[in-house]
């Protein structure tokens, strides 16, 4: 989908790759098109097999057996264009495969579900978008791995600032653009939308009867990104001005491919554990694209536009503006790939009468949890901490840390105890 890259770009994942190699016979990497998962797996791999060639996957089609008979470690690309290679994967696995003798990497879940999970057998490792730090914006002072545990040290300096994160989101995450200059890079993400339309729909058995009204959808839940705005709020502004709203047997498999092919990235909300004395908690989502870039090429939006306020081609209601959403976005996929180097997971949290928000709740082993607000402002107010204090208030010490994350300069531990980091200096 873009340039071939010059170098290859180290990733957060890699360190949690090699250990699983170097123990486990089978390892699945999964994530949306052009994040880097060939790259990343063809460095470790003797053997590859792209199924997404006409001629591989022939072969692989009229003998799968070759899989389990090629030097290892095999890397099967794209294996859900054959969705029999996991299978094959898996037995050889269960013959005794060596350590790091497979690698898979693919782009959608198969529109049918393999002969067997894989559970026990076949490791999954998500891949995202480039963070920041992968992006070499800075060498992060901040570590959310040091969050979690209790022993951060909240120290550095940037001086990225507020226009720097507008050119971050448009311009993307996906490794072969980091080179590409504006404009180009445009058409490279139109590029990425109309192939999700055209070609990854039909790919992942969803026949797309109403191509523009499925671009309308994808604009709606772009402008929905940073909400936990309703499906039905979504698709009535996806019909605004145009027909009745799509029903939902339309709108329901749009929303299921996506995820299947891993573009959409909503955040859960937080399942609180019983004696947490929070109730009256909202179950629905928080709406993201899998990179903000694709949300502001789906609204027409550059950085200039987000910067200057326009709220981009389908208005959904907000708090706060496009860029504000967007940059929330953007802190989403910084705090999910480095969750997941530290086996933690990440939530949102919203009382079901809006009183009370927080934007993000990571939550690593032991059930230690750090609380995460998101502000665009460089400089927080007493306004802007309110929910992480309130979220203190209602569980004490079971809240390992709070953290607001600005568009500043400076990292700093505030008289309350909340962690002010810029994104720039955040890591794992």
């Amino acid at each position: 989908m873009s340039p071939a890259q010059t170098s290859y770009r180290s990733r957060v994942v890699d360190a949690q790759l090699d250990e699983y190699l170097a123990e486990l016979p089978a390892v699945a990497i999964d994530g949306p098109k052009g994040v880097g998962k060939t790259a990343t797996a063809s460095r470790r791999a003797r053997t590859v097999l792209r199924l997404d060639d006409e001629a591989d996957r022939g072969v692989v089609e009229a003998d799968p057996g070759r899989l389990s008979r090629a030097g290892p470690p095999v890397l099967v690309d794209e294996w859900q264009r054959l969705p029999a290679t996991w299978d094959v994967v898996r037995r050889a696995v269960d013959d005794g495969a060596d350590a790091g003798a497979f690698l898979l990497t693919g782009s959608a879940s198969p529109g049918t579900p393999q002969t067997h999970s894989g559970a026990g057998r076949i490791v999954t490792l998500r891949m995202r978008p480039l963070t920041l730090p992968e992006r070499s914006w800075e060498v992060p002072s901040v570590s959310l791995a040091g969050l979690l545990a209790g022993q951060a040290r909240i120290e550095g300096a940037t001086s990225r600032v507020l226009e720097h994160y507008a050119d971050a989101l448009v311009g993307g995450g996906f490794p072969g653009m980091q080179h590409v200059s504006p404009r180009p890079r445009r058409a490279l993400l139109e590029g990425y939308v109309d192939r999700i339309v055209d070609r990854d729909f039909p790919e992942a058995g969803r026949e797309v009867r109403n191509p523009a009204g499925l671009r309308r959808w994808m604009r709606a839940l772009a402008a929905a990104s940073g909400t936990s705005a309703s499906y039905e709020t979504i698709r009535d502004a996806a019909s605004a001005g145009h027909t009745d709203p799509p029903p939902r047997t339309t709108t329901q498999p749009y929303r299921d491919t996506l995820e299947r092919i891993w573009v959409y990235d909503p955040v859960p909300a937080w399942d609180a554990p019983s004696g947490a004395g929070l109730s009256r908690l909202v179950s629905s989502p928080k709406h993201f694209l899998a990179d903000p870039a694709l949300a502001a090429v789906l609204l027409d939006m550059d950085a200039e536009a987000l910067i200057r306020g326009d709220d981009g081609q389908v208005a959904v209601q907000r708090d706060g503006t496009l860029l504000g959403g967007l940059f929330e976005s953007l802190v989403a996929l910084s705090l999910r790939v480095f969750a997941q180097a530290a086996d933690a997971r990440v939530s949102h949290l919203r009382t079901r009468g809006g009183e009370h928000e927080v934007d993000f709740l990571v939550e690593g082993r032991g059930r230690r949890l750090v609380a995460v607000e998101v502000k665009l402002a460089s400089a927080p107010s007493a306004r802007d901490v309110r929910h992480l204090l309130w979220l203190k208030d209602q569980l004490g010490d079971a809240l390992t840390d709070m953290v607001l994350v600005t568009t500043g300069r400076d990292a700093y531990r505030r008289p309350d105890g909340i962690a002010v980091v810029p994104l720039a200096l955040l890591g794992p």
